[in-house]
């Protein structure tokens, strides 16, 4: 039974229990889990990503990617498209650039870290979605973003190694890990500790996907078995408020404006920049603040 506490009386009355307690392991639960890469990029999820990751703005992210598809100068051969077209939302990738990114993946870590099927994402809002183009995605997949900077520098450069990356990474394997939950009982109370060990890095070792927020994060916990006596380091009581919710920033409006089938993925960024020139909305640090 998960306990409220609702005023301060309570709250000291269960510390001082705590406090002078003796503490041990009530219960382990070990188990094993799976992390699954993110999809390649679509217009909404490159904007997203490069706000949260690079700090870009929408129209800075699509003024880059633009630069990326019409082509670049690189050298001996030429100017050279290096995305895929950056107005979509579709997941789909063709059976070419699969197999390409594969053969990659296999010479540069090993057959291990190669996804065995070919990974179909499906788009959210699949009946919304027109499917007109693939996935953002690199037009050839041996031009790594080391090779490519040696032709480009800045925003394109950043934003490219971003698209390389997430579509490499949304082909090789499974991260997978060991995961143990601990129950630790002091009178007649439980607290819980969840933890985590990476037993093979899988995908994670070139990618892992941007969090808007700070999550929760587990950490590895030391070996632990049912019965163990535990000794108290620490204690602390902290008064929690209800928080409003957060301003949105252009990652999370955009976010917003995708599930609420708002605009279509050429019109993200001019939504944006047509609420911030005509004041309704002002920048505040990363947030979005009405007037």
């Amino acid at each position: 039974e998960k306990i409220t506490v609702t005023n301060e009386a309570d709250a000291k009355a269960i510390e001082k229990a705590l406090d002078c307690a003796s503490y041990h392991v009530a219960n382990v639960t070990k188990g094993s889990r799976k992390k699954v890469p993110a999809p390649p990029f679509i217009t909404s999820t490159l904007q997203q990503e490069a706000s949260r990751r690079l700090g870009f703005t929408a129209t800075r992210t699509m003024r880059a990617a633009q630069t990326l598809y019409e082509g670049v100068d690189m050298g001996v051969e030429g100017t050279v498209g290096l995305i895929t077209y950056m107005r979509t939302d579709s997941l789909r990738l063709s059976d070419e650039a699969v197999a390409e990114a594969k053969a990659y993946i296999e010479s540069e870590y090993g057959a291990k870290y190669v996804c065995a099927a070919k990974r179909v994402y499906k788009s959210k809002n699949a009946t919304a979605a027109q499917d007109a183009h693939e996935a953002i995605r690199p037009t050839m997949t041996s031009l790594t973003p080391d090779e490519v900077e040696k032709s480009l520098s800045g925003d394109t450069a950043k934003l490219y190694r971003l698209i390389w990356s997430r579509f490499i990474a949304s082909q090789m394997t499974d991260c997978e890990m060991d995961t143990v939950s601990a129950d630790i009982a002091a009178a007649g109370y439980i607290f819980r500790a969840s933890g985590f060990v990476v037993t093979f890095d899988g995908f994670t070792a070139l990618y892992e996907e941007a969090t808007e927020e700070k999550e929760k994060k587990e950490t590895a916990l030391p070996p632990l078995s049912q019965g163990d006596a535990l000794k108290l380091r620490d204690l602390k009581s902290e008064q929690k408020f209800t928080q409003p919710p957060a301003r949105y920033t252009e990652a999370t409006l955009i976010k917003a404006l995708e599930e609420n089938g708002i605009g279509r993925p050429s019109t993200y960024a001019p939504i944006i920049t047509t609420i911030i020139d005509r004041d309704y909305v002002e920048r505040d640090a990363k947030k979005l603040k009405p007037t």
